[in-house]
């Protein structure tokens, strides 16, 4: 068996993003992926400015508090102020720009004033209460980076700094089928032996949620003829297949002679649990993955070792998993295989995270997934006492 992170590194050293790149406006590249650095060509912000309302003075010409000034100015975002007054302050608002000769912002808080006067109630230095020119940006900074999946904040990011248009790639297009003469779709009704697919929805999903053309293959009856078809024209259609069930090696598991007739194919049995079966090949140029039959299995195996495939395919900068560390509400025997349990966060009475297992393991018990946040890892080798720390990752609407 070989190890989940040998197997992660192996799937995404094997392929390369060969997408087409194209340009798209500024308000559909939500959830997209650059495929270029886009760089600044402006200062945010642009000038000094006001981060309170308040009043703009010069620090060094104020040598007694309570000290009263004129207000020679007022001063609201947007406006194009004149040099500041000596002696005098200027009203000033959030946003408004510093006057030349003012260097401080007094919060109106800490002042008594009418339309003509001021008198500050407290000292102030330079600086103070001011945002200065290019804080946040300034021209030359890398905004997004090529392989980057644009978040609501990139893209305020890029029309902060004028950004019209993204150039982006094109999305992946993934095609997704079942095998099994036992599936049917929801809405048939049942005969004995027989199951409905929810694999194939399971897998639909999620690669829509991350963006990716999901192209649905429908289910492959158990023969090697209409394996062999079904998969000819998924390679044709799609720059990655993904199935479920049938890579095993019995009389009804035609997946395997199917890719090998048309490509190559290799079964990996992973150290880890749920999972274990996995199978990696390509279909003329078109590379596949195979993923357990079994619900929980497929969907653990399509989070920990098809998205960094399908992320590097798309053209993604892949990064570690997010994790962090809670205090574990339950004992578990030492593993021979990397295991993810299913685990709900609670708050014990002293306030801490504690991650609680679900009762029942089974990888056929979807529900438990359902019922879970995240995934505890135990890692091989190891056994979990109550109350020591133990990594979780948590699941993001499905996501890790």
């Amino acid at each position: 068996m070989i190890t989940l992170a040998d197997a992660e590194r192996r799937l995404c050293d094997s392929v390369t993003c060969r997408l087409g790149e194209e340009t798209v406006k500024l308000q559909s590249a939500f959830g997209r992926i650059a495929s270029e650095d886009i760089v600044s060509t402006l200062t945010i912000p642009p000038c000094d400015n006001s981060a309170m309302d308040g009043f703009a003075v010069n620090a060094s010409e104020l040598n007694r508090v309570p000290s009263s000034l004129p207000i020679s100015q007022r001063i609201p975002a947007g406006a194009n102020p004149a040099p500041l007054q000596a002696g005098s302050a200027a009203r000033i608002f959030t946003g408004g720009v510093i006057p030349k000769g003012a260097d401080a912002v007094i919060i109106q808080e800490n002042t008594e004033y009418d339309d003509r006067t001021v008198t500050l109630g407290s000292s102030v230095a330079v600086g103070d209460n001011i945002r200065p020119k290019g804080q946040d940006i300034r021209p030359g900074a890398t905004v997004v980076r090529r392989g980057q999946r644009l978040s609501a904040i990139d893209m305020s990011l890029l029309a902060s700094i004028g950004v019209t248009d993204v150039p982006v790639f094109q999305p992946l297009k993934v095609a997704i089928f079942s095998t099994g003469d036992e599936l049917v779709e929801p809405g048939v009704p049942l005969k004995a032996g027989q199951i409905y697919n929810s694999n194939r929805t399971l897998l639909m999903a999620l690669c829509s949620q991350l963006g990716y053309v999901a192209l649905d293959q429908g289910i492959v009856a158990d023969t090697l003829g209409a394996t062999k078809q079904a998969l000819a024209k998924a390679a044709d259609q799609a720059d990655i297949i993904l199935s479920s069930g049938g890579v095993s090696v019995g009389e009804e598991d035609h997946v395997k002679p199917a890719v090998e007739a048309l490509g190559s194919l290799d079964l990996w049995k992973v150290q880890m649990k749920p999972g274990k079966p996995v199978a990696f090949g390509q279909v003329a140029n078109t590379p596949l993955l195979g993923l357990p039959g079994n619900p929980v299995s497929s969907f653990v195996i399509f989070q920990l070792l098809a998205v960094p495939l399908l992320k590097t395919l798309q053209g993604e900068l892949v990064k570690d998993r997010l994790y962090f560390s809670v205090e574990a509400g339950f004992d578990k025997q030492t593993t021979s295989r990397e295991e993810y349990i299913r685990a709900k966060l609670v708050r014990n009475e002293s306030g801490q995270l504690v991650a609680e297992r679900f009762k029942n393991l089974s990888s056929g018990v979807m529900s438990s997934l359902s019922w879970a946040d995240g995934l505890v890892r135990q890692s091989i080798d190891d056994s979990i006492e109550k109350g020591q720390a133990v990594d979780f990752y948590p699941l993001n609407e499905g996501m890790l």
